[in-house]
């Protein structure tokens, strides 16, 4: 349990120091990548994109490291998911243990879970451990034994899960104000490119069309930031929704074990 704690401290700590490198990177990248001299002519035009995107304003560095806080979360939940299936297939594994639970090889059972390691393979041991503990002891009468494994399954279960979701929150967040800081800038470079146009006297389209261009920058990576945002935490936790019913299979089969002993 200690170690489960250590895990939470470390990944808390690891979401707050992403978020605070991912902006120190945005601002760099905003100064000296995207307002490198070589993207302007000599009346400070934008040259290319590169240089339109600088013009987008102070918003931009924080899209970018808003971007840059999604990719560096889902690789991060990415690595954390695949450690928790452990080695090998998840179903292979759940058949080799519901062979070896129906032939009551509950020391064997054990030991695949060792080897399988991960979460599924942790909620299962415990089970079993419990399993072992509670089988053959004739002062507790049946319900007794399965009241003890499902509070056993239960607390294991509690342990894994929110390792599993940690830092998912952050992905929903971003996905939620990613497109919506994106409209802010964008508000805020129209009014900006409607501004100068007034006050040049006289309509000029070009003006006009830069200035939209790059108020829309703004747009164009919140959104960006969104999407991405929201595929990688549908598809995390469309995978801890498998790891969820494997744990909640794994479990049954132990109870049927259980209720199938003499």
């Amino acid at each position: 349990m200690s170690n489960q704690k250590n895990l939470s401290g470390l990944s808390r700590f690891f979401a707050g120091i992403v978020i605070i490198l991912a902006l120190a990177l945005g601002i760099f990248i905003f100064l000296f990548i995207l307002g490198a001299s070589d993207n302007f002519d000599e009346e400070g035009h934008p040259k290319n994109i590169i240089g339109i995107m600088y013009k987008g304003g102070f918003i931009v560095p924080i899209l970018i490291a808003l971007l840059i806080t999604v990719i560096a979360i889902s690789i991060e939940r990415l690595i954390t998911i695949s450690k928790a299936k452990g080695k090998g297939s998840l179903e292979s594994f759940i058949h080799r243990i519901k062979g070896m639970l129906a032939s009551d090889q509950i020391d064997n059972a054990i030991a695949e879970c060792d080897k399988q390691k991960g979460s599924l393979a942790n909620v299962m041991r415990s089970g079993l451990e419990q399993y072992k503990l509670v089988v053959n002891d004739s002062s507790m009468d049946k319900e007794a034994k399965e009241a003890s494994i499902t509070k056993e399954l239960e607390e294991a279960t509690s342990l894994e899960l929110p390792m599993l979701s940690k830092n998912l929150p952050v992905l929903s967040t971003a996905a939620s104000i990613g497109t919506l800081v994106g409209l802010i800038g964008t508000v805020i470079g129209m009014i900006r490119a409607f501004a100068a146009l007034s006050a040049a006297g006289q309509p000029d389209t070009s003006a006009l069309a830069t200035g939209i261009s790059e108020a829309l920058v703004n747009t164009g990576l919140g959104i960006t930031g969104s999407t991405f945002a929201i595929i990688f935490y549908n598809v995390f936790s469309t995978r801890i929704d498998a790891l969820t019913y494997s744990m909640d299979e794994a479990g049954f089969s132990i109870m049927q074990t259980l209720k199938a002993h003499k």
